[in-house]
């Protein structure tokens, strides 16, 4: 053991929310509208070895953990978290639990009142932005670093980071009311961008550039133009479903994992989220939301008065309790409920240890209703299965793969059909060109017809008498729904839209000139937006 001065914040200081806000403070007579905070945390440890892995700990440290603790002593702890002692297994998962519970809560603190400071200083509409991540996989690294807190760490609209699984960003849309997610995106290859482009529209996101790559390059990195035409104007396509986009994507089930099972390297769980379940449902076209069962404790994670387990807006069909070895009993509360509304439950781990190392009963009490699967694939194999039986629907599979090394997870195509939490139903297609490729079709929108012909992105919401509530479409040349209908000699990207009254509204991409009478008989209320000049690079050899 060794004690050094580190030149880091200490997140257990108490002046720390003081300084955090002292520093906003400075720029509160400025035009700036928000902040940004991204890779908060405590200094992180690589190597994911528990057994080498440094335990940090300073005076403020030491006593939030004997509060925590009941007095118990965090640096005596730390030689019993690292090594184990004989006989005393159950202290240590114990010791471990408690520990990262309380840097994850800590942590979480920290992040949401600079949520409400930055609302201080620069009035309600100031924006609280950037991801919570450090590392953008919720691993050992997310774990040691802020206890793997990103769903309680508050965004005005959900942000992730580089290759953050998709079943992430999804539930982080849930969270915080996002009708879409972000993600802080950047490659040294511009097929790459070229790609993502699609994916993250077909998943229920965007791409927020950062920087623009390639530019001037280190060794081995190709200069290329970063973004050529087609992909300019594939990105604006893109951006014409802001218009519309009031409700993020529909994902019917939810995968929980015991989030204290996943940080405590003395039990059966470590370092696993259930990321293969989750990836596995999303493959078969069964898109799920991951979520911590920490969630549950502000009632975030909670039954609706339907009695179906909900997560924001989102309702599921189904929910799986991924390793819930050392939770509490308000889980098994829950999930009891959850048995008796319209949810169908399983699970995968065996529950024979609470938050304090004791041993409990068989489950824990967990609702007998909930259906036991030996491993991932079985159990994302009877998820499928009960939905299917169910009449849900399938979406777009997941044929695409982000991720980096050994962590890869499940992506979608650049091309194919999704659905949104409000009806809205949505086609994208850049597989050829990432400009966008042609859409053509009569398809079935609850139960509606809908015929169309256009480039790139189509994306519809009806009313419920099949009439349009909403359209954006890029390259649009015909499009109609019951009576409505819009026949164009020239492609336009275009968007439409209704107002609290029913009004429509529009905006038009990249057209000069009057509106053409297809559309001016829609409404005249026409927003005119611009495609950007490509950025081009050096493009020496």
């Amino acid at each position: 053991m060794v004690a050094f001065t580190h030149f880091t914040p200490d997140v257990f200081a108490p002046h720390l929310f003081e300084f955090q806000r002292g520093i906003l403070a400075k720029y509160a007579d400025t035009a700036i509208r928000g902040a940004c905070k991204d890779e908060w945390g405590f200094p992180p440890c690589f190597d994911g070895n528990p057994a080498k892995n440094d335990h940090w700990f300073s005076k403020w440290f030491a006593a939030a953990y004997a509060e925590h603790t009941s007095g118990r002593d965090l640096v005596r702890d730390a030689l019993l978290m690292t090594f184990g002692e004989r006989g005393r297994q159950s202290e240590r998962q114990a010791a471990i639990n408690h520990y990262m519970e309380l840097c994850r809560q800590r942590n979480a603190a920290i992040e949401c009142d600079f949520y409400d400071a930055v609302k201080a200083t620069f009035g309600p509409k100031g924006i609280v932005a950037t991801h919570p991540t450090w590392w953008p996989y919720p691993n050992v690294n997310e774990i040691k670093k802020n206890g793997l807190d990103w769903w309680a760490s508050r965004r005005d609209l959900a942000q992730v980071d580089e290759v953050t699984p998709f079943c992430a960003r999804t539930a982080l849309a849930k969270k915080w009311g996002s009708p879409i997610w972000y993600n802080m995106y950047y490659s040294s290859k511009l097929a790459d961008y070229e790609t993502s482009v699609w994916t993250h529209a077909l998943g229920g996101g965007r791409i927020n550039y950062h920087p623009l790559f390639p530019v001037p390059s280190p060794p081995g990195w190709s200069h290329e133009v970063l973004l050529r035409g087609g992909m300019t104007r594939g990105d604006c396509r893109v951006r014409l479903l802001n218009f519309i986009a009031n409700a993020p994507i529909d994902c019917p089930v939810a995968v929980v994992f015991g989030h204290a099972c996943a940080m405590n390297w003395a039990g059966p769980g470590y370092d696993d989220v259930g990321m293969d379940v989750a990836s596995r449902l999303w493959e078969s076209g069964f898109y799920a939301d991951l979520i911590p069962s920490s969630e549950l404790a502000d009632g975030s994670l909670k039954i609706d008065s339907n009695g179906q387990l909900r997560y924001g807006s989102q309702r599921y069909a189904a929910a799986v309790l991924y390793h819930p070895e050392f939770e509490r009993p308000e889980t098994a509360s829950l999930f009891q409920q959850a048995a008796k509304g319209p949810t169908a439950l399983f699970r995968v781990g065996e529950w024979t240890k609470d938050f304090d190392g004791n041993p409990v009963d068989e489950r824990c009490g967990l609702p007998k209703a909930m259906q036991a699967a030996a491993d991932s694939a079985s159990c994302a194999a009877n998820v499928v299965e009960h939905l299917r039986q169910a009449g849900i629907v399938p979406q777009e599979p997941a044929t695409g793969k982000v991720g980096w090394g050994k962590q890869w997870t499940a992506a979608p195509p650049t091309k194919g059909h999704c659905r949104w939490l409000d009806g809205t139903h949505l086609w994208v297609a850049g597989e050829k060109d990432v400009a966008g490729d042609p859409i053509r079709g009569t398809f079935d929108v609850n139960g509606h017809e809908v015929t169309f012909d256009g480039i790139g992105v189509i994306a519809v919401r009806l009313d419920d008498a099949g009439g349009l509530a909403a359209l954006a479409a890029g390259g649009l040349k015909h499009f109609r729904a019951g009576s409505f209908e819009i026949r164009l000699e020239q492609p336009i990207d275009l968007a439409l839209w209704r107002d609290a009254a029913g009004q429509m509204h529009g905006a038009m991409q990249d057209w000069n000139g009057p509106a053409p009478a297809a559309l001016s008989a829609v409404t005249s209320d026409w927003m005119r937006l611009a495609v950007p000049t490509p950025i081009l690079v050096d493009s020496k050899p």
